[in-house]
This record gives structure tokens, C-alpha cells and sequence, in this order.
């Protein structure tokens, strides 16, 4: 089962910078099990909300060339503070480097003025069919499925608002006006 921990883009930098929210609720099925007298946003989905929030940036500033965007490593790991269903989690990822088949991130993500995890990721970078070729048009029904995600959790808008050097093409995702 794959979670979704990204409600909504906030910002976008192209190339530098991604703000996302993730709102909790009682709905989360994880949190029947985690736990049921103090329900809290685990921190292995505190790190997975980071790395879906880094690999929209990837996306983006790939112009959508890979459809798999995994966390190869996460080091300096440090949790501070529960999320708590009713609290929006806002995650601010800083791109170090972006490649074609790799990327690396400073991440911090806060509820309200508290620093609930910082890290720095490493992320690769694949299709499908490199893996597999016998699986050449999975890469583009996943991608597909991301776009239309992408235009859901407002990443069209989050482009538009990030001003000069950047437009959006309208299908949802974004190239340097200047390219």
C-alpha cells in the first residue's frame, strides 16, 4: 500500500527549493496502530513525507524523465517533536544537487514553530523499463498518475505563484522560460 504525504504544494523554487503540507487526521490508517491511546505520525512516514516532497522538485527540474523516485539514503536524521492528527506538517526541502539520476536534499519539516525531523536525503532516480524492460509501458502510467496527483495537490499553482523565470505549460509540470 503506497500512503500519500503530500497534501498540498505550498511553494516551488525550480531547481532549489520545495515547501509541501502534510495534514493529519485520525483518518490515517497507520494510526490505529501507532498508536491507539497517543496517535502519532510515525517517523519513518515523517521521512517519507521529506522524500515525496524532494522527489516533486526532482520531477520538475527532470522535465518528468523518471518515473521512479526512491530514498537511497538518509543521514543526520534527527527527530524532535510528535505529529499529532489535526496538525499540518510542513515540510521545507532544499535541493543540494539534482542529476539525472540522483539527487541529494537538506530537509526540515515543522508543525507551527517546532522542528518535528530534519535530514539530508539522497535520492535515485530510474524508469521501470531500465529495470525490467518487459515492463516498458509501466514508466508511463506512472507517470501519468503522478501528473494528474500533481495538479490535485495544487503543483500547477505552486509554479504559476513562483513568479518570473518559470511558467507552467499547462500540463502540469513546469520548464525555465529561458530553455
Amino acid at each position: 500500500m503506497k500512503f500519500y504525504l503530500v497534501d498540498k504544494i505550498e511553494s516551488v523554487e525550480l531547481g532549489r527549493r520545495i515547501v509541501t503540507v502534510k495534514a493529519l487526521s485520525m483518518a490515517e490508517e497507520y494510526l490505529a496502530d501507532h498508536f491507539p491511546a497517543f496517535p502519532v505520525l510515525p517517523g519513518v512516514m515523517m521521512l517519507e513525507a521529506l522524500t515525496q516532497s524532494a522527489a516533486w522538485l526532482v520531477r520538475l527540474e527532470q522535465n518528468w524523465a523518471n518515473s521512479v523516485i526512491v530514498l537511497s539514503a538518509a543521514k543526520n536524521v534527527r527527530y524532535a517533536h510528535f505529529v499529532q492528527p489535526g496538525d499540518l506538517m510542513r515540510c521545507d526541502l532544499e535541493a543540494m544537487e539534482i542529476g539525472p539520476s540522483g539527487a541529494k536534499f537538506k530537509g526540515t519539516a515543522t508543525v507551527g514553530e517546532h522542528t518535528t525531523v530534519t535530514a539530508r536525503l539522497e535520492l535515485s532516480c530510474f524508469n521501470i523499463k531500465d529495470k525490467a524492460p518487459y515492463l516498458t509501458g509501466a514508466d508511463e502510467s506512472i507517470l501519468a498518475t503522478l501528473r494528474k496527483r500533481w495538479e490535485l495537490i495544487g503543483g500547477p499553482a505552486a509554479v504559476r505563484n513562483a513568479g518570473s523565470g518559470i511558467r507552467d505549460s499547462g500540463s502540469g509540470f513546469s520548464r525555465r522560460v529561458d530553455e
